[in-house]
């Protein structure tokens, strides 16, 4: 990576607090405050700095150096994770992003998500690859080795556990997709009020042929 690159990175990281941010006032007063007071941004940006020295095979450090940082923002980034330019990690606490986790640019993370892994991995990447343009809902657990789409959206506090198609909405737990770009699919919960109107429709049918059994048995001893 040339330092043309890493400066634009830079450059993307500090436009995507600007862009994603509303509380972040314009000028001066604003610089002061994505510097000082954006625990996400510090996040990020000094996780650069401790993937390149991951990168380098420098023993230990780059794990303890994570862990100040954890200590300091409440964001836990492994230094062996993949970040793109412009990933914002909005209020953060309690976001955990995991060692072969990849992070695409421009991805918009709420506090308390988790890129991590199921236990049931056997190959070195276990954690999600997450596409371009992503915002991943306050809560949100994306768990194992898949694909996040390019410009999808995971709701708060939903669990996903399969890759998710791009441009696509999911919301659950386990997470299921209810949205692709402006198609509407049926949710979980839509499914189930159907079987639950069709249940009370089977429960009145049924009583009604009850009700008629006892004048059907009589007219038929009649004849």
């Amino acid at each position: 990576m040339t330092m043309r690159d890493v400066l634009h990175t830079l450059g993307e990281d500090f436009r995507a607090v600007r862009r994603n941010d509303p509380a972040i006032p314009r000028g001066f007063r604003g610089l002061l405050e994505i510097l000082l007071c954006t625990p996400g941004y510090w996040a990020v940006t000094m996780h650069r700095l401790f993937h390149v020295l991951y990168t380098l095979k420098i023993p230990v450090l780059p794990r303890l150096l994570s862990l100040v940082m954890r200590w300091l923002t409440g964001i836990e980034i492994h230094p062996g994770a993949r970040l793109g330019a412009g990933v914002f990690i909005d209020h953060g606490m309690g976001v955990v992003i995991g060692q072969t986790a990849r992070v695409g640019s421009r991805v918009l993370i709420y506090q308390g998500v988790t890129l991590g892994a199921t236990g049931n991995e056997k190959d070195f990447i276990r954690h999600p690859l997450v596409e371009d343009d992503v915002i991943l809902g306050s809560g949100a657990r994306v768990l194992g080795n898949l694909v996040i789409g390019k410009g999808s959206r995971i709701g708060a506090g939903a669990v996903v556990l399969e890759s998710v198609p791009p441009e696509s909405t999911v919301v659950g737990i386990p997470a299921s997709v209810v949205k692709i770009g402006s198609e509407k699919l049926h949710s979980p919960g839509h499914l189930l009020d159907r079987l639950e109107t069709l249940e009370r429709e089977y429960a009145a049918l049924r009583a009604l042929l009850l009700e008629q059994e006892p004048r059907v048995s009589w007219e038929s001893k009649a004849s």
